[in-house]
C-alpha cells in the first residue's frame, strides 16, 4: 500500500489499493501500449457508452458514477473547501444528537455515510498528486492532502461525535437496542478499537497532546514522500562500461554516440544494470547511488519521525509504534510479526549460505580471485547468470514471448473466465494524460457493471514511477439504498517500444501485472456496505494474499501458452521445459530473494521497537547486514524506502500474505481444471474479493480452503518444508 491516512473510521479505506516500490520484487518502470486485434475486435463488437452501463447499473439498484477531476489547482482547493465543509455541517448534526435516543444509523453508520465524500476528494488528490501532468497540481494537491490528513486526525478527537457513538454503544452493550450482527457489529467493534487507539479514553490533556504529534507526524510523514518522489539522479557511462546490458536497453537510455544516461531511480534502469553490467564498479556505483536517494532530504525527518511515533505509542499505552500499528492486523501484536520474521531468517539461513555460495562461485571464475565475496551489489547480476548458464533461462530472450499488448490482452481473458467477468472498453468523459484508457468490469452473466477502472501504462515525468492501484470511487451502499459501484486506477509503468522492437515485458513483469490486476478486481468486485471494507480494505498483513496468489498464474506453461508467443513469429509459444527450469532456478534462488525482504522487514521492526530514540541510518543498515548483505558505505537506504510511510511496522506483511497466498492456491492446484478452474474462481470472487474486511479475514480464508490455513505449502515453496 502506498500511504495510510490517520482516520478513525476508514483508516484502510483512504489508501490507494496497492503500491510498491521496487522493494518487493524486480517492478518495471517504462511503457508503451498500441492498439491491436484483440482490442480493435472487442472495440467493434461493442456499441455500449458509459451512460449505456450507467442506465444499467441504475437497472440493478447501483450507481456507476464517473469521478469528476478537478483541472486547476483552485478547483483542487474549493474541492477541499466543499468537502470538509459538507462533512463539518453533517457531523455538528451528529454530535448534537441526544445521546439517549442514540442508533446505529444516527452514529457509527451515518459516520461512514458523512465520510465518504471526503475520501472520494482524497483518493482522488492522490491519484492527482501522484499522476499530473502538471506540476502545480501535483503541488497542491500534496498541500491539500495534508490539510486532510490533518482533518481526520482531528476527527478521531471530535468528542461530541465520540459520545454520541460511546452512548450508542454502551446502550448496545446493555442491550438496550437491537443486537447488531455481521458486517454492522463489526463496524461498531473497529470503530470503538480506532477510538480506543486514538485514546479517547484518556483524559483531555493527554488526547490533546497526542492530537497534535499525529497531525505534526502527517505533515512530516508527507514531506518525507514527497522527497522520495522528487528524488532523481543521472549517470553517465559509455558503452564499455555497460558491458552485457542488452541493446534493447541501450537504444533507449542513449544520449549520444557512445553516450548513455542511466537513472537510478527509475527502477526498470535500475534493476536492468544490476542483473547485466558486468563491470562491478559499475553495479557497486549504481546501487550506492540507489541507496544514497532522498539521503539529505529524509535522514534527519525519518529520526524525528520513529522518535513521534514511539512518544505517541507510549502515550497511548503501547510499549512500541509497532504494537500500536499490527494491533488491527492479523499478527496482533508485535512479538507475533518478529516471531514470523526471525523464524523464517533461520529456517533459510542454510539455504541462503547454499545459494550464495553457488553465486560467489561464479564470480571467483570471473576474477581469479578464490577469496572474493558476494556483495549487495552482485546478487541480482550471479543469480542471472546462475539462471542463464545453469537453468538455461534467458530473461531477455524470454522478453520475446511477452509482447505487451497480447499479454494485456490474454490477462483479461483470464480474469473474465475464472471471475465470470467481462471488460468493457468506453471512452471516459476525462482522462489525466494521453493513453490512459478507460474499462468498465461487468457480470458475465447478468450484464450487471460491477465498477470500473482507468489503465496509465505510460512513464512520464512527474508521475509515479512503479506500481499502484489507486481507488477513486470506494464501493459502499448508499444512503438511498442504491450501491455505488467502484471506479479504480492503475497506474503502471511498462518499457516502450523502441525502433522496430515493440514494448516487451520480462517473466518478473508478467508476474507484477497479474498481481496488480488482481487489486483492482478485489476493489471491484467487492459487495461490502461500508467503505471501511470495501474491496482491498483489509488487514495490511492480508491485503496482498489474494494478489499474491495470482502469480502463480504466470508460472503454469498452459496459463502462459493462451496469450504469450515470440513477437517475432507467432507460431513460436514457450517450451513447457522452459517454465520448469524457471520453477527450478527460482527455487535455487528464493532463499536469497525471502532473505532479502526479511531484512527489510526485520529493520522495519526494530526501527518501530521499543525506544524513544533511534538512529535510523545504523539501525536500518546494522539489520540489513545482518539479515541480507551490508550496505554500500556512506549510504542510507531506509531514507528512499517509501514503505515507511504507510507500511510502517507492516512490511513483513508481504511474507506473511505469501504465506496465505502459497495455501491458497493449493485451492486452485487441486481442483479439476487448475488456474483455470471456474468453480473455485467464484468461490474465491464470492469468499475473498467480495467480503473484504466486512468479516475476520481469518473465516474468509477458512471458508475458501474448506479448512483451517496452513504453512506447509509456502514453506515447501522455499525448499525448506516437507
Amino acid at each position: 500500500m502506498k500511504s495510510r491516512l490517520s482516520c478513525l473510521i476508514l483508516a484502510a479505506a483512504l489508501a490507494p489499493g496497492c503500491a510498491h516500490d521496487g522493494t518487493t520484487r524486480d517492478y518495471v518502470d517504462r511503457g508503451d501500449y498500441e492498439a491491436t486485434s484483440y482490442e480493435a475486435g472487442r472495440m467493434a463488437k461493442r456499441a455500449s457508452t458509459i451512460e449505456d452501463f450507467q442506465r444499467a447499473a441504475m437497472r440493478n439498484r447501483s450507481v456507476l458514477e464517473m469521478p469528476t477531476f478537478e483541472t486547476t489547482p483552485g478547483q483542487l482547493i474549493a474541492s477541499v473547501d466543499e468537502a470538509l465543509g459538507d462533512a463539518d455541517k453533517r457531523l455538528a448534526d451528529l454530535g448534537r444528537q441526544n445521546t439517549r435516543t442514540a442508533r446505529f444509523s444516527s452514529t457509527v453508520k451515518k459516520m461512514d455515510d458523512i465520510l465518504y465524500p471526503v475520501v472520494a476528494t482524497t483518493n482522488r488528490l492522490d491519484l492527482i498528486q501522484e499522476s499530473s501532468m502538471n506540476e502545480a497540481m501535483r503541488e497542491t494537491a500534496a498541500e491539500q492532502g495534508v490539510r486532510l490528513r490533518k482533518w481526520f486526525v482531528d476527527l478521531e478527537y471530535n468528542e461530541d461525535v465520540y459520545k454520541a457513538v460511546k452512548a450508542f454503544d454502551d446502550m448496545h452493550k446493555r442491550g438496550q437496542r437491537p443486537p447488531l450482527q455481521g458486517e454492522d457489529l463489526k463496524l461498531l467493534e473497529d470503530t470503538m478499537r480506532d477510538y480506543r487507539q486514538a485514546g479517547m479514553h484518556l483524559n483531555k490533556d493527554t488526547r490533546d497532546r497526542v492530537q497534535e504529534m499525529q497531525k505534526e507526524l502527517s505533515e512530516l510523514t508527507t514531506r518525507f514522500s514527497q522527497n522520495i518522489t522528487n528524488a532523481s539522479k543521472t549517470l553517465t557511462f559509455t558503452r564499455e562500461e555497460l558491458q552485457g546490458v542488452p541493446e534493447s536497453f541501450l537504444e533507449r537510455v542513449q544520449v549520444s554516440d557512445g553516450v548513455y544516461d542511466v537513472h537510478p531511480n527509475v527502477t526498470g534502469e535500475f534493476v536492468s544494470i544490476m542483473r547485466n553490467a558486468d563491470h562491478e564498479d559499475i553495479r557497486r556505483k549504481m546501487k550506492t547511488e540507489r541507496y544514497s536517494l532522498a539521503m539529505d532530504e529524509n535522514t534527519g525527518l525519518l529520526d524525528e519521525i520513529v522518535r513521534m511515533r514511539d512518544e505517541i505509542a507510549r502515550t497511548l499505552g503501547y510499549n512500541s509504534w509497532a504494537d500500536y500499528r499490527i494491533e488491527p492486523k492479523m499478527a496482533k501484536d508485535a512479538a507475533t510479526a518478529r516471531a514470523f520474521v526471525t523464524n523464517l531468517v533461520q529456517g533459510l539461513e542454510p539455504k541462503f549460505r547454499t545459494e550464495i555460495e553457488a553465486m560467489r562461485e561464479y564470480k571467483v571464475a570471473d576474477t581469479g580471485d578464490a577469496g572474493t565475496q558476494i556483495n549487495v551489489w552482485d546478487w541480482r547480476y550471479y543469480r542471472n547468470k546462475l539462471m542463464e548458464e545453469k537453468y538455461a533461462v534467458d530473461t531477455e530472450e524470454l522478453r520475446n514471448f511477452f509482447r505487451l499488448e497480447p499479454t494485456l490482452a490474454g490477462m483479461f481473458e483470464i480474469y473474465e473466465e475464472i471471475f465470470g467477468l467481462k471488460f468493457h472498453k468506453v471512452d471516459a468523459p476525462y482522462v489525466w494524460a494521453p493513453g490512459v484508457d478507460f474499462y468498465v468490469t461487468a457480470d458475465a452473466e447478468t450484464g450487471e457493471p460491477l465498477g470500473a477502472f482507468y489503465l496509465d501504462l505510460f512513464p512520464r515525468e512527474g508521475k509515479y514511477n512503479h506500481f499502484a492501484q489507486f481507488g477513486i470511487l470506494d464501493g459502499k451502499l448508499r444512503e438511498d439504498g442504491r450501491y455505488q459501484r467502484p471506479v479504480v486506477a492503475l497506474v503502471c509503468n511498462f518499457t516502450p517500444a523502441s525502433g522496430n522492437t515493440p514494448s516487451l515485458l520480462t517473466h518478473d513483469e508478467v508476474e507484477t501485472l497479474f498481481h496488480e490486476f488482481g487489486h483492482a478486481m478485489h476493489s471491484i468486485m467487492t459487495t461490502a456496505k461500508y467503505v471501511k471494507f470495501s474491496g482491498t480494505s483489509v488487514p495490511r498483513d492480508f491485503v496482498e494474499a489474494p494478489s499474491q496468489m495470482l502469480e502463480a498464474w504466470v508460472w503454469d506453461v498452459d496459463v502462459l501458452n493462451r496469450f504469450a508467443s515470440d513477437w517475432r513469429d507467432s507460431s513460436r509459444k514457450i517450451d513447457p521445459g522452459l517454465i520448469e527450469k524457471m520453477k527450478a532456478a527460482k527455487l535455487a534462488t528464493i532463499g536469497t530473494f525471502y532473505r532479502r525482504q526479511l531484512s527489510f522487514a526485520m529493520g522495519d521492526l526494530q526501527l518501530h521497537g521499543p525506544g524513544e530514540y533511534k538512529n535510523s541510518e545504523e539501525t536500518f543498515n546494522r539489520t540489513l547486514g545482518e539479515v541480507f548483505f551490508p550496505s554500500p558505505d556512506g549510504t542510507h537506504f531506509a531514507a528512499y524506502f517509501g514503505h515507511l510511510m504507510g507500511y510502517d511496522a507492516g512490511y513483513y506483511g508481504y511474507a506473511w500474505a505469501d504465506s496465505i497466498a502459497a495455501d491458497m492456491a493449493t485451492a486452485f492446484e487441486q481442483s479439476r481444471n487448475r488456474f483455470m478452474d471456474k468453480n473455485t474462481g467464484m468461490r474465491l470472487r464470492n469468499e475473498i474479493y467480495a467480503v473484504g474486511g466486512s468479516r475476520n479475514v481469518n473465516e474468509s480464508i477458512r471458508v475458501f480452503l474448506g479448512r483451517e490455513r496452513s504453512m506447509e505449502p509456502f514453506l515447501k515453496s522455499l525448499g525448506i518444508g516437507n
